[in-house]
């Protein structure tokens, strides 16, 4: 059994139905298309909006920009190094 204590960040976030102003509009662009949620992983930039934008952008051209590698791999290699990287997410 592994001893060691993970400790967890914890990070202020502006709820989704309290976001205004650059805040919501970038919920607005970072929502799911089918619920219009907006994933724990980008509310973690909430309090700079900017950085949720970039976020998003970095993971829209991993995920679906051109490459050699379809989205199932992508979304592999994704999974390998989380496991490796211990990370629950």
């Amino acid at each position: 059994m592994n001893d060691k204590k993970h400790k967890t960040a914890w990070i202020d976030t502006i709820p989704e139905d309290e976001a205004t102003g650059a805040t919501a509009r970038a919920y607005q662009r970072s929502g799911d298309q089918r619920t219009g949620k907006v994933d724990h992983i980008m509310k973690i930039h909430s309090l700079h909006p900017k950085s949720l934008l970039d976020h998003l952008h970095l993971y829209k051209t991993l995920m679906h920009g051109e490459g050699t590698l379809s989205l199932a791999q992508r979304e592999m290699i994704g999974v390998v190094v989380s496991a490796i990287n211990r990370c629950d997410y």
